[in-house]
């Protein structure tokens, strides 16, 4: 059985939009910090030990221009491991080994975590992971806090249904202060919820 992990660049204030993207207020922000060789190091295995992608169609797009063109191993894991991209109009995925999930998200992402051994990442894709979140899907976050306020762009945290409940497993600070949490989701009727 499958389990979601959500990973995110996030600033202080909860902002996660392009934190290496160019189109925005603030083009390339995480990358004004040092995280450091821990801290590069923790996001490489966060990558290697992932056994398939669930991406939103934007960061799709993102990661499927510029990985094929890398090697080296993080290159060779994100180009041959299994990649699933929800989109209700991409038709054609060039990128090798992607398959689109274009049906009901509760549906499909309950059958991909039945058929997937191991961690479905699923970096970035801000309106995936705020649908994931609100289908309770997600198993784990990992968030890569920066020590920024950007007071502009877009959260990750956008209206759920309920409330859940969320157990840190690891914080750990990198380089010049990016902190690093990992939350484990609580099941539901936990004793600890």
């Amino acid at each position: 059985m499958g389990t979601i992990v959500v990973t995110e660049f996030i600033s202080l204030d909860g902002v996660v939009e392009a934190p290496g993207g160019e189109q925005f207020r603030y083009p390339n922000w995480s990358f004004e910090f040092d995280r450091g060789p821990e801290g590069e190091r923790f996001k490489e295995t966060e990558a290697l030990q992932s056994s398939a992608l669930l991406l939103g169609r934007v960061t799709y797009e993102g990661f499927a221009q510029a990985w094929p063109q890398y090697t080296g191993e993080l290159a060779d894991k994100y180009n041959s491991m299994p990649k699933y991209v929800v989109s209700r109009t991409l038709r054609d995925p060039g990128w090798t080994n992607t398959t689109v999930l274009g049906g009901d998200l509760a549906e499909e992402v309950a059958r991909l975590k039945a058929e997937v051994d191991g961690e479905i990442s699923v970096p970035g894709s801000i309106q995936l992971v705020q649908a994931l979140l609100a289908h309770d899907l997600v198993d784990e976050i990992h968030l890569m806090v920066f020590p920024v306020v950007l007071g502009y762009g877009r959260s990750l945290w956008g209206p759920t249904p309920d409330k859940t409940a969320w157990r840190l497993s690891e914080a750990v600070t990198y380089g010049e202060g990016v902190l690093v949490t990992v939350y484990q989701r609580v099941p539901s009727g936990s004793a600890s919820q």
